[in-house]
């Protein structure tokens, strides 16, 4: 390590101002924050430093999402190897041919087949995203004469999360370059955004290519197979099929979906990481338990006799959709939820209610994790504008 900061601080006065290549500075600080922590101290009071930087606080959500990663693997593959052991079509292409070099099978016994089949597909996509958001984001430091933030970091772990596993590349390159130029960049930048990039990516994709994100059904990684989501089970059949066996695989993830999202038991086990470090803050992921508690039983008791979706109950909505990985990963999002503690339980209410409302109360759409989130977070300054206001007011009433 010694002899790669030498070499760093050696070449660091090619990229400086007056050097050669002063322009891409930017990248050469990206690379070199990455490895080493700063060297930079302040200058000016207050002298305050906390360990938790940005570069460490991003590092901790990606081991959060480690596990979510793993299972998204396996998962994939699992799916997949299911499939082809119903009658599927094997998909067409290096993937395949990848998988059959290897020589790890199809059988959807086998963990290592369903981990190596997931992966080919995973991975792909992950290396797009960071491929193509990372050109961006260095583009528009370049641009800018500013540094390379570490936000991208965790927006590049959770896009691939959030996208089915058969989605085309090109498809995930589009996506990418929306969320973080028309999500972010347009705003600012890390810190200035409004909207979750990631979501915002998956959103676009979304109402732009519906064919390939669809709502309820969910694309499997083989030759045009697609498999119903619970969710969309729940609204064509009822709820006869949602047995105490099936909620256990919804918990721990064996169910189509999303690469990320069907393993409610490896985003718990990030929760606790994030929630343990204060990455994330517990008030919104509280008031969003709470706000779908609170929906879910009103609905519950009002009930219908052509809507089975309202006698869901509230623990069937933890294990669905993309619930729990929306609320720990995407609603913390620290600079597009609310900031003030009060508005935190606002923000995080509204979510979980908004979500049980897009779920059980629009047939052509049976999740609403995302657009809950996305509408929240547009409303986010507000409620924090209100918020403020209202201890103005009651601390210039205690002086009258």
């Amino acid at each position: 390590m010694g002899f790669l900061r030498r070499l760093l601080d050696k070449q660091e006065k090619l990229f400086i101002k007056g050097g050669k290549l002063e322009r891409l500075y930017p990248l050469f600080e990206a690379g070199d924050a990455f490895l080493f922590t700063t060297g930079k101290t302040t200058e000016k009071p207050s002298f305050v430093r906390d360990g938790a930087d940005l570069k460490r606080v991003m590092m901790t959500v990606v081991v959060a999402l480690v596990p979510t990663v793993l299972m998204a693997m396996y998962n994939t593959g699992l799916q997949a190897n299911l499939a082809l052991a119903d009658g599927a079509s094997l998909a067409q292409g290096w993937r395949t041919l990848l998988i059959q070099w290897l020589g790890v099978g199809f059988a959807p016994g086998d963990i290592l087949a369903c981990f190596v089949h997931g992966a080919v597909w995973f991975i792909p996509v992950l290396f797009v995203t960071f491929l193509v958001g990372g050109l961006w984001e260095v583009l528009f430091a370049v641009v800018r004469r500013h540094e390379v933030n570490e936000g991208f970091l965790v927006t590049g772990m959770l896009f691939p999360l959030i996208l089915p596993p058969a989605i085309p590349l090109w498809q995930v390159a589009l996506g990418i370059t929306f969320g973080v130029v028309i999500g972010k960049e347009v705003f600012g930048g890390t810190g200035y955004n409004v909207l979750n990039p990631a979501l915002t990516a998956r959103a676009f994709l979304f109402f732009g290519y519906p064919a390939a994100i669809s709502g309820d059904q969910a694309w499997i990684a083989v030759d045009g197979y697609t498999s119903a989501t619970p969710l969309a089970v729940a609204f064509s059949e009822g709820l006869e099929s949602f047995t105490s066996e099936a909620w256990w695989d919804a918990f721990y993830g064996f169910i189509p979906g999303s690469m990320g999202e069907t393993s409610t038991l490896a985003v718990l086990i990030g929760a606790v990481i994030m929630l343990v470090s204060q990455v994330s803050s517990w008030r919104i992921v509280l008031s969003v338990l709470v706000g779908t508690f609170a929906m879910t039983a009103l609905l519950n008791a009002i009930g219908s006799e052509t809507n089975p979706m309202l006698a869901m109950p509230f623990h069937w909505h933890l294990v669905l959709g993309g619930f729990a990985f929306g609320t720990v990963f995407m609603a913390t999002d620290p600079v597009s939820a609310a900031y003030s503690n009060t508005g935190k339980y606002i923000y995080g209410f509204l979510i979980g209610v908004l979500i049980v409302m897009v779920r059980v109360l629009n047939p052509a759409y049976p999740e609403g994790v995302m657009v809950s989130i996305l509408l929240m977070n547009v409303f986010a300054p507000l409620i924090d504008f209100y918020v403020v206001r209202a201890h103005i007011k009651r601390r210039k009433a205690r002086y009258v």
